[in-house]
């Protein structure tokens, strides 16, 4: 199924010349993947300590966007100047889970937002990205699939954190969206475990 992450090429090739810039400045994939986590963390304690305030969640698209950024210069770093390590491997995958759980449970501080919900988005969230590292583990390979990964689930909060920053109601619209992520993070898990059993040898 088609996800944001089909376009993941594309992007990592706008993003080779900075990738070799910061290579040649001796930044790290691992200092990367911990800067892109520690910033995640700090942006998600902002989010969480102004809650009324439109600010954090109208710039959240911005961050995404460079925080996806980060995630490719990482992996670029690692994979294209040698730089892969299984030090990195649990760093990114744990960086990932830490990140996505920093920036999306603010949303349960919102006035008429079902708290319930989002800790099951955020739950689901974790799951999909726990059942692609097993798909390694029945050796049917790192598991990407949608319909809601990582991209995926980045382009939505990024959305929702602009509409409610340009001062939409989030009461209206945010928990019927939320539940149809659930849905959508709880076919992808299947998805996942589908595609991981199909893939994985005989």
């Amino acid at each position: 199924m088609p996800t944001i992450y089909a376009l993941k090429p594309k992007f990592q090739q706008i993003l080779r010349p900075l990738t070799s810039w910061l290579y040649r400045l001796g930044i790290s994939a691992n200092g990367v993947t911990v800067f892109a986590c520690t910033a995640s963390a700090a942006y998600g304690a902002w989010m969480a300590l102004l809650p009324g305030s439109r600010w954090p969640f109208l710039a959240l698209p911005l961050f995404m966007l460079v925080r996806m950024a980060l995630n490719a210069i990482d992996g670029m770093l690692a994979r294209e100047f040698g730089q892969q390590s299984r030090l990195g491997a649990i760093l990114n995958e744990t960086g990932d889970v830490v990140a996505d759980t920093c920036l999306f449970a603010p949303f349960a501080l919102l006035a008429g937002v079902n708290s319930g919900i989002v800790a099951l988005v955020v739950f689901l969230s974790i799951l999909t990205e726990f059942i692609g590292v097993l798909g390694q583990v029945t050796g049917g390979g790192r598991r990407y699939d949608g319909p809601l990964g990582k991209s995926d689930r980045a382009f939505l909060f990024g959305a929702l954190g602009l509409l409610i920053g340009a001062g939409a109601p989030a009461l209206s619209f945010l928990n019927p969206v939320l539940v149809l992520a659930a849905v959508l993070l709880a076919w992808t898990c299947i998805n996942r475990v589908r595609q991981a059993l199909r893939h994985a040898p005989s």
